[in-house]
């Protein structure tokens, strides 16, 4: 923008889609200012295996995965709540990494590019006026030609802006709780398992350092059923599993308290609100069983990014960027996120799932074909 008091960017939430989005563009030469509410290196309720398929972006974004020696996941390994297995070689295949860590190195980066990171700052408003994004923080006001918000699974600024998945809805897709604990235990390192339980499942994949990721996604039912004791819901629920029994039982856990995270929602979501970009799981969510969700989130970010220097560059303009960016956003991922709501549906149900499981063992090409449909191509 031509008035040096405003920013070309504003970005609320420096996770995966806000800082990778936030380094392409400040290394094309635009002014970008990013919220977040924490300080970096801090952990985040998440899976924390991504698809090979953004390794090309994450390496243009200054982190070489190969180089750093992680754990790439070559292997998938699910379980009925009985027990029963299934394996799969999964067709690209993934590496581990701790948000801790890759979240912390992306901050780095986006430093190094220019970007201007006000840590443990939260955005209390963000409107359009007069051509011009007005923003409300803790710090003070702050004006944008662009902002992008990429704050997560559920903000203040959700309800603000009265969406639809916030309004007290309470439908099969809605309302989960995630758990996640980082802990040590003996496991092929090259293979992210997935047990379900009633009502939800657990995922496991190596990280750096010798450690694993072990994050589940339940109902908030279950937990409520459970007098929302965590300790009791893992095991009374969740180690009725016999894979689940033996890793709480045996493993080391590393946090002193589990990470969670409640009011979780895979709905339908805006990709635009009051002229401000939505992206990574404020514009929609892939359910954590299908592994794809933080390389959806970079990927979204990639594609506003390169929209948004076009606008910046005053070859599109802000009617365009915003139907150009809902369009191509719903292109690469609205199918996706539907094959994940399907592949969802299969599970929780203990008798259901079981079936599914041994089913799709007798189907291996059925298996793959599911798993495709979940991932995409190389960016």
């Amino acid at each position: 923008m031509k008035d040096a008091s405003i920013y070309d960017v504003a970005v609320t939430g420096g996770g995966l889609a806000g800082l990778t989005l936030s380094i392409q563009l400040a290394r094309q030469g635009h002014s970008v200012l990013l919220f977040e509410k924490e300080r970096y290196p801090f952990h985040r309720v998440c899976g924390e295996y991504i698809s090979l398929e953004s390794a090309p972006y994450l390496k243009d974004c200054g982190i070489d995965i190969h180089a750093l020696g992680l754990p790439i996941i070559t292997r998938l390994e699910v379980s009925a709540p009985d027990g029963s297995l299934l394996q799969q070689q999964l067709p690209l295949g993934g590496f581990g990494i701790s948000r801790y860590g890759i979240d912390a190195m992306l901050a780095e980066e986006a430093r190094r590019a220019g970007v201007q990171i006000l840590e443990q700052d939260k955005i209390s408003d963000l409107r359009y006026h007069d051509g011009i994004m007005e923003i409300t923080a803790r710090s003070g006001h702050y004006r944008a030609g662009v902002a992008v918000g990429s704050f997560g699974k559920r903000s203040n600024l959700d309800i603000k802006w009265s969406r639809p998945f916030v309004r007290g809805n309470r439908s099969k897709l809605s309302n989960y709780v995630g758990i996640k604990y980082h802990i040590r235990y003996p496991h092929p390192r090259d293979t992210i398992v997935l047990h379900n339980f009633r009502d939800g499942y657990c995922g496991m994949s190596a990280i750096e350092d010798g450690r694993s990721c072990l994050c589940y996604l339940t109902t908030a039912a279950n937990l409520e059923r459970c007098g929302h004791s965590i300790p009791r819901m893992e095991k009374e629920v969740l180690s009725l599993n016999p894979h689940l029994a033996k890793i709480f039982s045996e493993a080391e856990f590393l946090f002193p308290e589990p990470l969670a995270i409640s009011q979780v929602s895979f709905e339908k979501k805006s990709l635009v609100e009051d002229h401000a970009l939505l992206t990574g799981d404020a514009a929609g969510m892939i359910t954590p069983l299908c592994g794809n969700g933080m390389s959806m989130a970079m990927h979204g970010g990639k594609i506003a990014a390169t929209l948004i220097h076009e606008f910046l560059e005053e070859r599109i303009s802000r009617e365009d960027l915003e139907a150009e960016y809902t369009r191509q956003w719903q292109r690469r991922f609205s199918a996706r996120l539907r094959a994940g709501r399907m592949i969802q549906s299969a599970f929780g149900k203990p008798t259901l799932t079981n079936l599914f499981v041994r089913s799709m063992r007798a189907l291996p090409g059925t298996t793959r074909w599911l798993i495709r449909q979940t991932h995409g191509e190389a960016y």
